[in-house]
């Protein structure tokens, strides 16, 4: 088992399936990234650390980084976001293409 596996068991259960929905969408859209736990949450990585996530009491963050919240200001609007990170509130679907376009653009992949 990885750490990151450990991580998603770890939560409670009822988030465990959108937690691994989330990492396999992050590792479907970038394959060559390697995963790890840094800053206790899960972290995906090829030279350098590309696109981290964290369960929170009301949400998931998504850690992109301020580049890519910069680069993608107009497709966050209807979500809360700091310098670097996104949340996304556990009471809605998972923005799949959003997703897969971050982590595209945060590994530095062709073709959004």
């Amino acid at each position: 088992m990885t750490p990151v596996e450990e991580y998603i068991l770890s939560c409670p259960e009822e988030h465990r399936e959108r937690l691994t929905a989330l990492r396999n969408l992050i590792l479907s859209a970038a394959p060559e990234l390697m995963e790890k736990i840094s800053w206790g949450m899960p972290t995906f990585y090829h030279t350098k650390n590309v696109i981290h996530f964290a369960l929170n009491k009301a949400h998931i963050g998504i850690y992109p980084g301020a580049d890519a919240v910069a680069q993608f200001a107009e497709r966050l609007r209807e979500y809360k976001t700091s310098k670097g990170a996104v949340r996304i509130p556990l009471s809605g679907p998972l923005p799949e293409e959003l997703i897969r376009d971050l982590t595209c653009w945060c590994a530095g992949n062709p073709g959004l």
